[in-house]
């Protein structure tokens, strides 16, 4: 098959969006199709680059001010029309509803070309990073909301990657479309168990002699790591641990100022963006995996956590429930309630029977969400469509 995937947010940028469209590339070109993927330039003007096995058609694009390494492409039209022209897709996988999206949800229901569209985000991913907008936000989500539902209602089959996704944004009595959840899938062979080098915790000064606690992910508002650092701080006074945030985003700067206002100098390890090596690696670091965002569809770096063995402490919103599965593989708490989520994260840094057992249940959970399968899905969708 020759497939056409157009992401507004790709790597190097980090976020899901971005991971799932790399690994989904990767993927499909290893099983011997053709892939390119059109998405915004890194330099500011149009180029062509080969990541591995398959391409990247790299549209003009400016800084989006708001987000950590991304560029938005404002018109592409005219690129995305005639990359589409001369690939000449058998089928079109949209990521986001931005303009390269827009564009080419525009010229594939054009040219007749069968368009998958799948929906990684919500309202929240954004607005909790325009803090100016804060007091309109909750009519601005109603409004982008429906939005995200015309848009996709273009498409010939919508994925979301869980079930509670779907809930989130359809009544699915009312779609007239095909509408499936389909996992971002990890790569398991990428991640498990281990135990990681004394050069790796030297290198980022982690200590060996306390729990860690471990949040890996981008630093960015929505993911509420302010709460973190409470229920950090409520940690502290009662057990000696640490905690190791890794990754990097707009908010870095600000949880860097609190964690002194805290008090928590020396108990907190940042590390700041890392490479794909070192990631792998220090999931395998932590006692256990802490996600405090409310905004999340799934969550692939809780899914990696769980595949290294991470117990895992999140909040009960979102899709997160599907993974933390609560008393199970981890505990559930109330959005924002540091208390709550100092009191989980305590009883399985604690009791070393309960981290063991949450730890196999976090396994076994991520092993249900293969790269593989979630590749063998999608090639499912796009043979169907193709062959009506």
């Amino acid at each position: 098959m020759k497939i056409l995937i157009a992401s507004d947010l790709h790597w190097p940028t980090i976020n899901g969006v971005s991971t799932f469209t790399r690994n989904l590339a990767q993927g499909l070109a290893s099983h011997g199709h053709e892939v390119i993927v059109i998405a915004p330039s890194q330099t500011g003007k149009r180029y062509k680059e080969v990541d591995g096995n398959y391409a990247v058609y790299r549209t003009a694009a400016v800084p989006f001010p708001f987000y950590q390494n991304f560029r938005i492409s404002l018109t592409p039209q005219r690129e995305v029309k005639k990359i589409i022209q001369e690939f000449d897709p058998d089928v079109i996988h949209i990521q986001m509803l931005m303009n390269i999206g827009q564009a080419v949800m525009k010229y594939g229901n054009k040219f007749g070309i069968p368009i998958v569209s799948t929906n990684h985000a919500m309202p929240e991913n954004l607005m909790d990073n325009l803090r100016l907008l804060a007091p309109v936000a909750r009519p601005i989500n109603y409004m982008l909301k429906g939005y995200y539902a015309r848009f996709h209602s273009k498409a010939d089959f919508v994925t979301l990657p869980t079930q509670s996704a779907i809930d989130m944004f359809y009544d699915t009595d009312k779609v007239n479309m095909p509408i499936a959840a389909v996992s971002n899938g990890i790569d398991l062979c990428r991640y498990k168990v281990g135990t990681p080098s004394p050069e790796l915790l030297e290198r980022f000064a982690i200590p060996t002699d306390r729990p860690i606690i471990t949040y890996i992910g981008r630093v960015d508002a929505e993911k509420h790591l302010f709460v973190l650092l409470r229920a950090f701080k409520r940690i502290l006074a009662r057990k000696d641990v640490h905690l190791l945030i890794v990754g990097d985003g707009t908010d870095a700067a600000n949880l860097k100022v609190l964690t002194q206002e805290l008090g928590l100098l020396g108990h907190v390890t940042f590390t700041g963006r890392v490479s794909d090596d070192d990631l792998v690696a220090l999931h395998q670091v932590g006692t256990v995996y802490c996600m405090p965002s409310p905004a999340e569809l799934q969550s692939i770096a809780t899914l990696e956590a769980m595949a290294s063995g991470q117990p895992i402490v999140a909040v009960d919103a979102g899709a997160l429930s599907e993974l933390c599965q609560d008393g199970r593989n981890g505990f559930l708490c109330q959005k924002d309630d540091d208390e709550e989520i100092a009191a989980g994260l305590l009883k399985i840094i604690s009791n070393k029977k309960l981290r063991a057992s949450m730890s196999a249940e976090s396994i076994a959970i991520a092993k249900t969400h293969d790269l593989q399968e979630t590749l063998a899905r999608f090639e499912a969708i796009y043979t169907k469509l193709i062959n009506e």
